[in-house]
């Protein structure tokens, strides 16, 4: 974790990714949260609604993890009688933010830059805007904080909307954001042998939880038998 020059903790890509799919989990599977280190890499590892798609071993993971929690970003409990440490994020309290602008900063962190009609239409099991007023007026908040957690970009030539993005990794890494946007933008939508290899990979990744939890099940029949 670095410094920038007026003092800024700044968060690396792996640090987003972690801190992020804690706070979507949160919202989505409050039953599995805090998320034990399996559970956060197989989300870290996500391929839908990830940008970029990473792959990252649990050994990174829990690295990771350290520094967040000697950060204060992160806690990690370990309940009594049970064996495994599960993990929570610390955003809303380290940031003071309600649930409406904790969503929108993890849509950013999770998706990269978006406009905020995008963040409506993706962040609804996160939170529901009612409408895209809504979600400027949490972006508003957001861009206000000091020191601010996102930066409103200038119109890209050819659009009507502004995009958004988070600054918890610092400018100069929201301008490079930037910059591989607008070079890659139509390369991505056209993309359509690596959205099957990643099919492909998430297939492959089912099939081998499927081949464990089999396995589980036929060893735990056996204790009875």
């Amino acid at each position: 974790m670095e410094l920038s020059p007026d003092g800024v903790e700044l968060l690396d890509p792996y640090e987003i990714r972690v801190l992020a799919v804690l706070a979507e989990k949160e919202a989505l599977t409050p039953d599995n949260y805090p998320l034990s280190l399996n559970a956060l890499v197989n989300g870290c590892n996500q391929l839908s609604s990830r940008d970029p798609v990473m792959s990252l071993s649990e050994d990174m993971v829990a690295e990771v993890l350290q520094r967040l929690m000697q950060a204060k970003y992160v806690n990690g409990i370990t309940q009594a009688g049970a064996r495994v440490t599960k993990y929570e994020h610390r955003m809303r309290i380290k940031w003071s933010l309600e649930q409406d602008k904790l969503a929108v900063l993890a849509m950013l962190m999770l998706r990269g830059l978006q406009t905020a009609g995008e963040i409506r239409n993706r962040s609804g099991r996160l939170h529901e805007f009612k409408s895209v007023a809504d979600v400027e007026q949490a972006l508003q908040f957001l861009i206000d904080k000091y020191p601010p957690l996102v930066a409103r970009l200038p119109l890209a030539p050819g659009t009507k909307e502004p995009r958004y993005g988070h600054l918890l990794s610092g400018e100069a890494a929201l301008a490079r954001e930037e910059t591989a946007a607008s070079l890659g933008g139509s390369v991505s939508t056209g993309g359509q042998g690596s959205r099957v290899a990643a099919l492909e990979q998430e297939v492959a990744q089912l099939r081998q939880q499927f081949e464990e939890l089999s396995a589980q099940f036929a060893e735990f029949r056996r204790q009875f038998e």
